[in-house]
């Protein structure tokens, strides 16, 4: 045999073998006997060790499945993925294009359905996957890689042996995500609201076999760098795409001008309804790849595409009846059961009625057939009744007049539309609040959710939140009660022993005191270094303190002032649970500073940033003013860091930062 013959055999089995390892290794589905690959695995090692100088980089011999650089935590995007602008009518889409024509004259468009899924790269070398990773903040993403194998319609091996990039769009199908959601409620779990965040939590998982189960799917749009393998229009790269292998959307279209991309808008709108899978609008994009420098880029979305938001959906359905929930500060709420409906992605069967006045202004009846949509494409809620629909014996809506939990008499306080109960003992308000308490905002107790508080507060292990630290005097308890098995008993046990090191900020959100939320509990832990400290605080103090007003200052006042508050506190304290907050000594060095952050800073975290600043006196914020005192600026910095430049803010990096702190 001639070098030639024995290189080309040395290539040969190169790729066999990288093929038979990943059905083996990935797939679990080999298609080859262990002894006939044994075979081939030793005639390759001999070969390479007579013809060293033919050894390929990706050869098996070197490292199984060395083709997978899973090893990554994290991933740098050499070419940032960038997000789309969006549009939400007609007028702002023919802008859009009207833009576009000032700067090109000849141009066309291709449209696709924008699936609602989770943004993602994929990259193969010489045709054989190698990494696989989030779009994250655009310029760092997560590697995936291994959960990325599981998905069935993403090739692993490509048509061609290219070296290349690829987007797209991984999802999860509505059909799926009914049975995934079904398998979790029979284990006592948490639904997933909709197929997107079914299928972000899924790509996270640390166990690539709970991903597998998952089935998800991809749909690839677009190519890296495409010049580099002949492909010159989105229109060329999808049917490249395909070439190699790819799952593409099917119902992409060609549009020689805007009245085209508007008629095929209003086509998907029809046809979206049908799909197994989520769409929430249509991409629409020049088609010529030549034209997109000089329509050019803002600094956070291209000139050349932007995404039309389909309008919320809005459905009709019965209403069956009104029930009402208690909140943890009493507010009773009212809220539709309805004949189960799909809307946006998810089935429907509960929806708010805000208060009162909602109500009965839109005379909303139970047997109504009522109109019904996500707010923010999120929280379901009544939009106004079908009258012509209704039956002459319905009656109209008469509000509560006692707690459906306790039975004491309900009250409006403070408000002409919201009515509380005021009994401090009733168990709508104590269950709500142990559910607050263990909540990821507040003590961040993993593995006592909602349905396990509910649980142990119905069989008498929890009567209020300092209960939670004494159960485990009741693990051999824990352990007969349904879907309470030994390793989730144990895990549970450390998460509640873990929490009582959490900061104080999190302890005085956690006790659920009205009007405090996140940001407040972290501006009292700033001044007030104990429990204790912030019980014996004065309305004067309090008002002083930023960003508190009257009503936040009585509430605190009040809610130290009730005896039952008291005893709870020193519970804790007693159960071993008294966070405090310490000074900085330099506590004053930014105070009466403004802070902005964008972008991605090379070793702080935005929140580890944030956390500086407010330990050193200043305060962050979410938009650049003209009270800004400093930007600091990371990697990839957007729309803010245009505007403090067009107002003359003072700008810093990570570096100057630092420096002003005397690091």
């Amino acid at each position: 045999m001639n070098e030639q013959n024995i290189q080309k055999r040395m290539n040969q089995l190169v790729d066999l073998l990288n093929q038979y390892n990943y059905e083996y290794y990935v797939l679990d589905n080999p298609s080859v006997e262990d002894a006939e690959y044994d075979n081939l695995i030793m005639e390759l090692q001999e070969l390479e060790n007579k013809y060293p100088q033919y050894q390929k980089e990706d050869s098996p011999t070197k490292k199984v499945g060395a083709f997978l650089k899973t090893d990554l935590a994290t991933i740098v995007h050499k070419n940032p993925m960038m997000s789309l602008g969006d549009v939400f009518n007609i007028e702002e889409l023919k802008d859009f294009d009207s833009k576009i024509h000032k700067i090109v004259d000849h141009y066309t468009y291709v449209t696709e359905l924008k699936i609602d899924g989770i943004a993602s790269s994929v990259h193969y070398e010489n045709g054989l996957f190698t990494l696989g990773a989030t779009r994250g903040n655009g310029v760092t993403g997560e590697n995936i890689t291994k959960n990325m194998l599981m998905i069935e319609s993403l090739p692993k091996i490509l048509s061609k042996k290219i070296t290349i990039e690829v987007r797209g769009e991984v999802y999860m199908k509505k059909s799926i995500l009914e049975m995934v959601n079904q398998k979790r409620r029979s284990e006592g779990l948490g639904v997933f609201a909709n197929p997107r965040n079914a299928a972000g939590g899924s790509l996270r998982q640390l166990d690539e076999k709970i991903t597998k189960e998952r089935q998800l799917d991809q749909f690839s749009y677009t190519i890296v760098n495409p010049e580099n393998y002949g492909v010159q229009s989105q229109l060329e790269a999808l049917n490249y795409l395909k070439e190699l292998g790819f799952s593409v959307n099917p119902y992409f279209k060609h549009c020689q001008d805007i009245d085209e991309v508007i008629k095929a808008i209003a086509e998907y709108d029809q046809l979206r309804k049908n799909l197994d899978y989520a769409t929430d609008g249509v991409v629409i994009k020049v088609n010529e790849f030549a034209l997109y420098d000089a329509i050019g880029y803002t600094v956070k979305v291209p000139k050349w595409a932007i995404a039309y938001k389909f309008p919320a959906e809005i459905v009709t359905t019965q209403l069956k009846d009104i029930i009402f929930t208690v909140g943890r500060t009493g507010k009773i709420i009212p809220n539709a059961v309805l004949d189960p409906v799909y809307i946006a992605g998810t089935v429907v069967a509960r929806a708010t009625l805000n208060n009162e006045d909602f109500i009965t202004s839109r005379d909303i009846r139970v047997g109504d057939y009522v109109r019904v949509r996500k707010a923010g494409e999120i929280i379901p809620e009544v939009v106004d009744v079908d009258l012509s629909r209704r039956k002459l014996d319905l009656k109209p809506f008469k509000m509560l007049k006692y707690c459906p939990k306790c039975g004491s008499p309900i009250i409006k306080d403070g408000s002409d539309v919201l009515y509380f109960c005021k009994n401090p003992e009733c168990g709508g308000r104590i269950l709500e609040g142990i559910i607050h308490f263990a909540s990821r905002p507040a003590m961040d107790i993993e593995g006592l959710g909602a349905k396990q508080i509910e649980q142990l507060y119905t069989m008498g292990y929890l009567t209020d939140a300092t209960d939670i630290y004494l159960l485990k005097d009741y693990e051999k308890e824990l352990l007969a009660l349904d879907r309470f098995g030994q390793k989730k008993v144990a895990n549970l046990l450390e998460a509640i022993e873990k929490s009582k090191e959490n900061p104080l900020d999190k302890f005085i959100f956690g006790l659920g005191i009205r009007f405090i939320g996140a940001k407040a509990a972290k501006t009292l832990a700033k001044h007030y270094h104990s429990i204790r400290e912030l019980k014996d605080a004065t309305y004067e103090e309090l008002l002083a303190l930023d960003d508190f007003g009257e009503i936040m200052a009585n509430s605190i006042v009040s809610y130290f002032q009730n005896e039952k508050h008291i005893e709870l506190i020193n519970k804790f304290i007693a159960y071993g649970l008294n966070p405090t907050s310490e000074v900085e000594e330099n506590s004053l060095l930014f105070n009466g500073l403004s802070f902005v952050l964008t972008g991605t800073l090379p070793t702080l975290t935005r929140e580890e940033a944030s956390s500086l600043i407010e330990k050193h006196g200043g305060k962050t914020s979410s938009s650049v003013s003209k009270n800004t005192s400093y930007v600091l600026v990371g990697e990839a910095a957007g729309s803010k860091l245009a505007k403090a430049q067009s107002l003359g803010i003072k700008i810093i990096n990570e570096e100057e930062f630092k420096q002003m702190l005397g690091k």
